[in-house]
Parts: structure tokens; sequence; C-alpha cells
């Protein structure tokens, strides 16, 4: 194993300048979660580097956001480039005063990347937003569909809404999931079932929550028990659809659980959910933030589904550097301009970012090299889990890509150790490790991460 490749750890973790850093940053900014002080000048590639000096290998990427490595010569070339310098220093309001070269963005950035059968796209800050968007969106369509294609809004209708009520507010949900998490804003939290952290003390709708599948592993030792498993779930599905209380306009679900705990579930399971959407003509909401854009070794995680229609809405954010959602159906085009709208509708200067991420993994095939890493790091992973089975439970993600995680006695006490070792890993849920690489990740890194885990484990 290169030395090169490895992580470089001088100080303790945070060391003594990320901490003073902290605490002068803390009279002006709310510090207590800050892990490390990054110098980001420093960095490069798949290592992060500390105002400390240590040097990370670092397979958890900004939260899973870093999708080419630090200081990308292509990203700081479109950074450079003049058509940034205007986004920039002139900012447009892209829905009342788009540049002439905004649909050329579009069009050559991410439509290249659009899912199959999607060919709109609005654009939005964060992946809250643009879920919380995908929910406005399947709102305004259930009423029209009940309305009545090219029937006006009714004098009571317009009137109410101002006041909150019906008929103008109607009663309509959004349906997610038992460890779903879609967002911190006040419609996406109240799709966010992870962590009573993130709610606590928030008002929330009164919308459903429905059981998401627990799989058992490894999965060819449990297929039975985990196919009725998911079976009872679908059932729940449709049951708590068409009991409760309001009416639900749509349903949101991520590929992978990924702050939940990583949480798979099989394709039968996910066509199913779509098969039951077409039928009670509820709109499918893909939430793609994490796992799109390459990292489960396909450019979005439900094409591993194999569905037989398209899901309504895909949304994204993290390693697109952009966030917004894709659709294909022009009715979730709102009936009247201004009902989805923003002054920056994003942010034109993330967009050009994100056109030259789209170049760098379509051209250097990024996401085959996920898939090719990825196998070999699920196998070096298995080994391990074979020597240490009480430190490696339930390995997942297998045929994912680089999307790997495992549970472990205290995640945190681990991935602490690991860090000391100079690897910076994740954690997600109550005991899991995360692997969240940069697509650039290669086989050459792997022995760092596996040499660095086994070394923690034994310090444990």
């Amino acid at each position: 194993m290169s030395s090169s490749l490895s992580g470089s750890v001088v100080t303790d973790v945070p060391g003594p300048q990320s901490k003073a850093a902290a605490k002068h940053l803390d009279a002006v900014f709310d510090s207590r979660a800050v892990l490390l002080v990054a110098d980001y000048e420093k960095s490069s590639g798949n290592y992060l580097v500390d105002v400390d000096g240590n040097r990370f290998l670092d397979v958890y990427a900004q939260i899973a956001s870093i999708p080419v490595g630090y200081n990308n010569p292509a990203l700081i070339e479109a950074a450079k480039s003049p058509e940034m310098i205007s986004a920039l220093v002139n900012r447009p309001a892209v829905g009342n005063f788009p540049s002439r070269e905004w649909y050329s963005i579009l069009k050559d950035g991410l439509l290249r990347v659009a899912p199959k059968g999607m060919n709109h796209i609005f654009t939005a800050m964060s992946g809250s937003e643009a879920n919380e968007l995908a929910y406005k969106a399947s709102f305004m369509l259930y009423q029209r569909r009940l309305r009545g294609e090219g029937t006006e809004w009714t004098a009571e209708e317009l009137s109410s809404c101002l006041d909150n009520t019906a008929p103008g507010s109607p009663d309509l949900a959004i349906m997610s999931f038992s460890n779903s998490f879609h967002g911190r804003g006040f419609g996406s939290l109240s799709t966010t079932r992870s962590k009573a952290v993130h709610k606590i003390d928030i008002p929330s709708f009164n919308w459903p929550r429905a059981p998401f599948p627990k799989l058992k592993y490894p999965l060819e030792e449990h297929v039975e028990e985990n196919a009725d498993e998911e079976r009872h779930c679908l059932e729940e599905v449709e049951r708590i659809i068409t009991t409760w209380s309001s009416r639900v306009a749509a349903i949101i679900v991520e590929p992978i659980q990924s702050e939940g705990g990583d949480n798979h579930a099989s394709p039968a399971f996910f066509q199913g959910l779509r098969d039951l959407t077409k039928r009670l003509g509820i709109v499918m909401i893909v939430d793609e933030v994490q796992t799109g854009f390459g990292a489960t070794g396909r450019f979005w995680g439900h094409e591993h589904w194999n569905l037989t229609s398209p899901p309504d809405i895909v949304t994204f954010s993290k390693k697109a550097q952009t966030a917004g959602y894709f659709f294909g159906d022009r009715m979730l085009v709102p009936d009247k301009a201004y009902r989805q709208f923003s002054t920056w509708i994003g942010d034109p200067a993330r967009v050009i970012l994100s056109k030259a991420v789209v170049g760098e993994i379509l051209d250097k095939k990024l996401v085959e090299q996920c898939t090719r890493v990825g196998e070999v790091m699920y196998a070096e992973l298995a080994k391990l889990a074979l020597k240490y089975p009480d430190y490696i439970k339930n390995l997942r993600g297998k045929g994912k890509g680089t999307y790997l995680s495992f549970d472990t006695k205290d995640s945190h006490a681990l991935v602490a150790s690991i860090k000391k070792l100079g690897v910076n890993i994740g954690t997600c849920g109550v005991h899991t490790v995360r692997l969240r690489p940069m697509l650039i990740f290669e086989e050459a890194h792997i022995p760092v991460v596996i040499t660095a885990l086994e070394k923690a484990i034994n310090s444990q």
C-alpha cells in the first residue's frame, strides 16, 4: 500500500487549531456540530486536509455531496468561465429574466442526464427545497385533476386560501416511510421520519407514515422472509392511503434510505409501489438527493428497479452541486404562471457548475468506475465481516456501486478511531457506518480503508 494513498494524522482529531477556529467561529455561528475545520486550498482529489495539517482519505465527502474530488480542474475552469462570472455578478432572476445561455446551460448539463422518460426540470437551492417544490407540484396536479382541465378557481377558493382554510387550502397529504429523511423545511420535515432531533418542537402536517421493509441479511439466506416483509409493507401502504383522514396526493421514497440507516428494499418492492401509485392515481416522487449522480453504480438509484413506467418526479441535489426536480408529464407544470416560482429559482451559478460535473462523470465514465470499484470494496468488506462478525454486521450495498454500509456496536466510536488513522468516514441511523466516497475513488484506495477499519476494530 503506497504511503501517498494513505492519510496522515499528526494531531488529535479535531486538532488544536480546529478547536480554536471552531471556538472563534462560535461567537457568531453555531459551531457545535463542527467535526474539524478544513483547509480547502490544500485539499485535493479524494483527500481532505484540515487546518492542523491532518490529511484524510475522504470517504464521507461532505455528507455525500462531493462528486469529482476537491479542487477538480474541470470545475475550476467552469468557475473561471465568462458564463459563471456573469451568473455570479448578475445573478439572474431566471423566471423573469433568464440569460440567453440559460437554455443551453440546462440542455448541455442537467438535461443530458435526465432520468428516462423525463424532459422537464425545475431548479432549486437545496434537496429540502426540491422536495418541497415536488410536493407543491403534486398538490396542484391533484386539484387540477379534481376540478377538471380548464376550470377556473372559484371566488370561495380564492378567498379561503388566504385564511388557510378549505376549499382554497385543501386537506391533502404526502405519504412517506418510517426512517425516511427528506429535509428540514416545513413540508419536507413533515415527511422526515428518521431522528426526533430533526422534528421536535416543530409543528407538522398530519401526513401518513408507512412502514419501510426491514430486510434481513445476508439477503440470499432470507429470501422468503424478506419477500413476505415487502408484501406486508405494500399492503400497509395501500391500507393507509385508502383509510387516511385526508386525501393522499403523493408518495415520496428514497431508493436507499440514507440518513435513516442505509435501509434497502428490492426492485420488486419499488415495482409494487409504482403499480400501486398508478392504480390509485397518486404521484410517485423518488428522492434521489443522496442516491443520484452515480454513487449506486447507476446514474440514478431508481434505475436498478426496472420500472414498467418512470416515476412522476425525481428530486436531486448533493453530488449534482445544485438541486431541483425532473418530470415528464406536462400536467405537472402549474396551470398558471408564478405558482411554482422564486426570485432565482435555484442558483444559475450552481447549475453551471453542475454542467461541468456532468461532463466529468460522462467523459471519464465515473459511474462505470463506481460499479467496478464497489464490487471490489464489497468483497473486501465481506472478508472483514467474516473475521469480525461483532463489528461488521448486516453488510449491505452489494451491486450498488460504492454505496456501502454495515452495522456495528458503537458506530460513533468506531468512526472516531478510523478518523485518527487518516480516513474520514460517516455514520447514519442508530448504529450504522456508511461509506460515501467520491466517484473518483479507485481500487488503489480500498486497502487504505480496509487497513484503517481493521486497526480501528482492534482498538475498540
